[in-house]
C-alpha cells in the first residue's frame, strides 16, 4: 500500500510541478492577473517551495520516527517519506533526499524483538 501511495505521490508532484509551476500558459496568465484560484495556489506552493517547508518537515519526521519505537515511528517514517517525494520533485532535493534517506532506513528496520539472540 505504501508503494502505490508513493507512486501516486511522485505522479502528482510532477503533475503539479509540470502544469502548474512551469507550464507557460500559468506563468502569464499569473503575471497579468493574480487573483485566478491557480495563480493564489501557485503563489502558496512557491512560497512553500522558498522556505524549505515540505523538505524540513519531511526531515524532522524522519529523524524523528529513526528514534521512535514500533508502529508510531514507522508511520512518522512512512509520512516523512510521502513528504519528501514533493520536495523531490519540486526544487528541495537537496535536503529531501536526506530525510528520503533516513525514513527508508527506519522502515526496513528490524524489530527490536527480532534482533535479540537468544542463547538458551
Amino acid at each position: 500500500m505504501l508503494v502505490l501511495l508513493l507512486v501516486a505521490c511522485t505522479a502528482t508532484s510532477y503533475e503539479v510541478r509540470f502544469a502548474l509551476m512551469e507550464d507557460p500558459r500559468w506563468v502569464g496568465l499569473c503575471a497579468e492577473s493574480a487573483s485566478h484560484w491557480a495563480c493564489q495556489l501557485r503563489a502558496g506552493l512557491g512560497w512553500l517551495i522558498h522556505m524549505r517547508v515540505l523538505a524540513w518537515s519531511a526531515l524532522c519526521l524522519a529523524l524523528l520516527a529513526f528514534f521512535l519505537p514500533r508502529r508510531t515511528g514507522w508511520w512518522l517514517a512512512a509520512l516523512g517519506l510521502l513528504l519528501a517525494v514533493p520536495a523531490l520533485v519540486l526544487y528541495s532535493a537537496s535536503l529531501a533526499v536526506f530525510a528520503v534517506v533516513i525514513a527508508a532506513l527506519r522502515l526496513v528496520r528490524a524489530p527490536r524483538a527480532a534482533l535479540t539472540i537468544d542463547h538458551a
